[in-house]
């Protein structure tokens, strides 16, 4: 991994919270604590694998929290933690626009679709 040296505020944060899944993790856990079975299956294109990295990343950065079960069969729960929570208003501000711009962004997914 490199360090991260940027001075931007932005950049930091991008570094901790952008990517392809995070924020549609925590967009999932706004509506309610979830189980790694379930959150998988509202993010049916997320692999298992990078599913696990990014819940991994996102405990790390304190934006959830992971709170395990004991018993027959381990359990695991997945919620947002205060500062997972203040994302919240970026989240809604990003769907909005993307609702709003859904043509646009159609239309651009359909070029890249069909560019590679």
């Amino acid at each position: 991994m490199k360090k991260i040296t940027t001075s931007c505020p932005t950049e930091k944060a991008l570094h901790f919270i952008g990517g392809k899944w995070k924020l549609c993790i925590i967009q999932r856990l706004s509506l309610r604590t979830f189980r790694f079975n379930e959150l998988k299956r509202t993010i049916p294109d997320i692999s298992q694998k990078v599913l696990t990295q990014e819940l991994r990343r996102l405990e790390q950065g304190e934006f959830i929290s992971r709170k395990s079960y004991s018993g027959n069969a381990l359990k695991v729960e997945y919620s947002l933690t205060d500062h997972g929570i203040s994302l919240l208003k970026i989240v809604d501000e990003l769907n909005s626009w993307a609702q709003t711009h859904d043509q646009h962004i159609s239309k651009l997914v359909k070029n890249f679709n069909e560019s590679i």
